[in-house]
């Protein structure tokens, strides 16, 4: 290993896992266009939304007949519209393999005490997909953010099931292939995958979601932000830029920015590439180093976006300690910024690796790793 820092550095030293790093075309000039001071209501401000809807219609593959809203509260906000709008139908399925999965869990089972089948498993492990009864409605996230555990495809969904799919797909959408026919609602947010800015979510429903909207009340009352129906009908004008609440236009035009540059890296086939690249790199440093590796147990889970890491080295005292003294030394020489393991997960690192960051950041910044893994070893030794 070197004991000299690297001559190079990353461009970019932004690999938090959301906000995750702009797409690297951007610059603030960019949404000098965006519809400041006007309504969401007014023409402008409307066709900016139907933008950002068909858009993410166009790149990521939907199909025509399944609905997209812009939604409150980021991710977390579309996750949870969903839970209340729609579980009570029937039993459901839980599936949980890190924090966020098991957030879901809690306002399920303890905040609307619904009847549930929990299946969880520990950091870098995932449940038994092939013990899901399609039978009930289930709930799982694609791409675990904390553990950087994903569902190897979607093979184990029932094309026949009677159930609706609730597919938390964060950290997944614009970087993973979602199969649209095996998932009922799906939901995002925009600080993820293409770098947008926090606070929106996207959700979007089958057919078949539709449906159970339209044809079953929950025994709870809905908030308001939550509701999407009246009247027992789906309210259209969601699904059309007419949003629950005032969204920022702003970050409406940071997403039509990030659409556009996805557009220009080859779309959704491109964002992928991106991401396996960067991922690819991060795995091959761990093949080339004993002292390191993946979080997650099964090469076929491993994600290629939040690419969590443990130290393997046994003359490790305090794995937690020593994780958060490597990451110190990255973000002090401005090598890597806010690549802690999140705060539930094994003690690590956490690199993000979509389609926004650039592979020769990812290159640059490993021997860097490997360089703050040595000194940090040095001081320990030393201080011992």
């Amino acid at each position: 290993m070197a004991t000299q820092q690297p001559a190079t550095r990353p461009a970019n030293p932004r690999f938090s896992s959301g906000p995750c790093a702009k797409p690297p075309t951007f610059t603030l000039e960019k949404l000098a266009d965006a519809a400041l001071g006007r309504s969401h209501r007014a023409a402008v401000g409307k066709d900016k939304l139907k933008a950002a809807i068909e858009g993410t219609r166009e790149v990521l593959g939907i199909p025509a007949d399944y609905k997209i809203g812009i939604v409150p509260a980021s991710d977390t906000g579309a996750v949870e519209m969903a839970l209340w709008s729609l579980l009570g139908e029937r039993k459901v399925e839980m599936l949980a393999w890190e924090s966020f999965g098991a957030g879901w869990v809690t306002d399920v089972v303890k905040q609307l005490k619904i009847d549930a089948d929990v299946k969880t498993a520990d950091y870098g492990q995932i449940v038994n997909l092939a013990s899901v009864d399609f039978n009930n409605d289930v709930v799982f996230t694609w791409n675990g953010t904390t553990s950087g555990v994903r569902v190897p495809d979607g093979d184990w969904i029932a094309d026949n099931r009677t159930g609706l799919t609730i597919c938390d797909a964060t950290s997944a959408a614009f970087a993973m292939d979602l199969p649209w026919d095996k998932l009922d609602v799906t939901t995002f947010s925009w600080q993820k995958v293409l770098g947008g800015e926090a606070a929106h979510g996207m959700v979007i429903l089958s057919p078949r979601a539709v449906e159970r909207l339209e044809s079953y009340t929950p025994a709870w009352p809905l908030p308001k932000i939550f509701r999407l129906t009246k009247g027992g009908k789906l309210i259209d004008g969601i699904f059309t830029g007419a949003t629950i609440n005032t969204p920022s236009m702003l970050a409406v035009e940071d997403y039509l920015f990030a659409l556009d540059w996805a557009r220009s890296v080859g779309g959704l086939k491109g964002l992928i590439a991106r991401a396996d690249a960067n991922a690819q790199a991060v795995f091959d440093f761990c093949d080339a180093n004993d002292w390191i590796a993946n979080l997650a147990k099964d090469d076929a889970t491993r994600s290629n976006t939040s690419v969590c890491l443990k130290f393997t080295d046994d003359r490790i005292a305090d794995g937690a300690a020593f994780a958060k003294a490597v990451a110190k030394r990255l973000e002090n020489e401005n090598i890597a910024l806010d690549i802690g393991a999140y705060r539930d997960a094994p003690a690590g690192l956490r690199i993000w690796c979509g389609g926004t960051v650039e592979t020769s950041d990812i290159q640059a910044m490993l021997p860097w790793l490997a360089w703050a893994f040595e000194a940090e070893i040095t001081a320990q030794t030393k201080a011992a």
